[in-house]
């Protein structure tokens, strides 16, 4: 099976250039101008007037989630369909074990939610609860021979999966024996739950009011609390989902005394902002989501934050929920309106036409930012995340000048409701391949769902430019 595909602009996150790509198998074979197919069976692609993308990866999904007695609405086969639709050719789920369950019995779920249902290649990282030598022995063995070289801690949620300052300890001690990366949800527990508990005794009920219940200062606290425990263990750090200034101004301090820190954000605290979670008639609760949108001064300082090498990559947060019934639940309780918004179909085009077009990213810095830097860091390189003789011929053709609309009604998600809805775009995926297969072709969807491959992952740690 061989692909070429012609005349694109190819864009890497150091180079761009006019060219041709030919891919044998599952992956790039040459590189170069005016290259010709090898035999009368190969498919051939015009890319001309058009950008050839590594495929990007998305390293903060959750395509399946249990809790608060539901679950996410996407399942492998529909995630994956809308991720291919949008240019993401590879993301990263996160397992959540039970509060004090089996780590091993939890990946097995993953395993049989995932096996044989995606279109597209995914992996997992490890979310710890808890922390007892039964954990570090099950931690060891899935590291080596299940390749997730990543964990999850939650410096949030009182009570279910927030994890206790002496099994963060621990978690990262081990992680940095390991050369595992931690990733981390920082808010201060405890502050939100007091806070919580004070809205609904006054009677604060609405989702305008989940915000009150996690001002900046609470998440940046986090952030600082879980730079002091990554100082004290070496372990390298990832921050996901940073939203404000204050939180970004304890990453960049911990990095700048040496903290080995890495920093995500999302493009909904980029383009929304707090008052879409302040509209009436419960219309708020589809933008419910933990830490909450932030003030709209906060999106200038994160788009500069992402120019500038201060932020690292930019990932969506995943996490569809339906609003007629799921966040429903929550509606006389905002803290039991299921958090999180769907992003998986939309995070490239949102950058490419808020961020590249508007002149706050540059394109190279759009595949660092989508591609290269998460597959970097999470152990997908150089197979993952480039355009380079030897990688996966995972591949992106986009069109940087066609027009759409989001919208609900048109959208692959498999939710109710889309965050950015009526929002213009310029620019789409028109072609996507993984491993060489075309699965999106003309803008539509053409794989299917036995292709995907679960992706063991490296071991890596790189250093921070400083």
């Amino acid at each position: 099976m061989s692909l070429l595909i012609r005349g694109g602009e190819i864009i890497t996150a150091d180079s761009r250039f006019i060219g041709d790509l030919l891919c044998e198998g599952e992956t790039i074979s040459h590189i170069g101008e005016h290259l010709t197919p090898p035999n009368e069976q190969t498919t051939v692609i015009d890319a001309r007037g058009k950008y050839v993308f590594p495929g990007f990866v998305d390293p903060h999904v959750h395509a399946y989630l249990p809790f608060c007695g539901t679950q996410t609405k996407d399942t492998y086969t529909t995630a994956s369909r809308a991720a291919l639709l949008g240019g993401t050719t590879c993301f990263i789920d996160f397992i959540s074990p039970e509060r004090y369950g089996n780590l091993d019995e939890a990946l097995k779920r993953w395993h049989e939610k995932s096996r044989g249902q995606s279109a597209c290649d995914y992996a997992f990282h490890m979310t710890v609860t808890h922390f007892d030598e039964a954990i570090e022995k099950q931690l060891r063995r899935i590291v080596r021979e299940e390749g997730i070289t990543s964990f999850k801690v939650y410096l949030a949620y009182k009570g279910s999966n927030g994890i206790e300052d002496a099994d963060l300890f621990q978690t990262l001690r081990l992680a940095r024996e390991l050369n595992v990366l931690v990733t981390a949800h920082c808010e201060n527990e405890t502050l939100v739950d007091q806070l919580q508990k004070q809205l609904l005794a006054q009677g604060k009920t609405g989702p305008e009011w989940h915000y009150h219940s996690r001002p900046p200062c609470v998440e940046a606290d986090g952030v600082h609390h879980l730079m002091t425990f990554a100082e004290l263990t070496g372990a390298h750090v990832y921050v996901v989902h940073t939203t404000c200034a204050e939180a970004l101004h304890e990453l960049t301090a911990a990095r700048e005394r040496g903290v080995h820190a890495w920093g995500e954000t999302c493009p909904q605290y980029l383009l929304l902002d707090q008052t879409y979670a302040e509209r009436p008639h419960f219309e708020g609760a589809k933008y419910v989501l933990s830490p909450p949108l932030r003030a709209k001064h906060n999106q200038e300082i994160l788009w500069r934050a992402l120019s500038q090498g201060e932020l690292h990559t930019v990932a969506t947060d995943h996490a569809p929920t339906d609003f007629a019934t799921q966040k429903a639940m929550g509606r006389n309780d905002f803290t039991r309106i299921t958090n999180g918004v769907p992003g998986i179909q939309d995070r490239i085009n949102l950058l490419y036409t808020y961020g590249v077009e508007r002149g706050l990213l540059d394109l190279h810095r759009l595949v660092e930012l989508a591609a290269t830097q998460p597959a970097r860091l999470f152990g997908l390189y150089p197979a993952k995340g480039t355009i380079q003789v030897g990688s996966d011929a995972d591949l992106v053709v986009y069109d940087p000048n066609y027009p759409s609309v989001i919208s609900a009604k048109t959208h692959a998600m498999n939710v109710d409701y889309n965050a950015y809805e009526g929002m213009p775009l310029k620019g789409r995926a028109d072609t996507v391949t993984v491993r060489g297969k075309v699965v999106v072709q003309a803008g539509c969807f053409v794989g299917d769902f036995t292709h995907g491959h679960y992706l063991a992952r490296q071991n890596t740690q790189i250093e921070i430019p400083r």
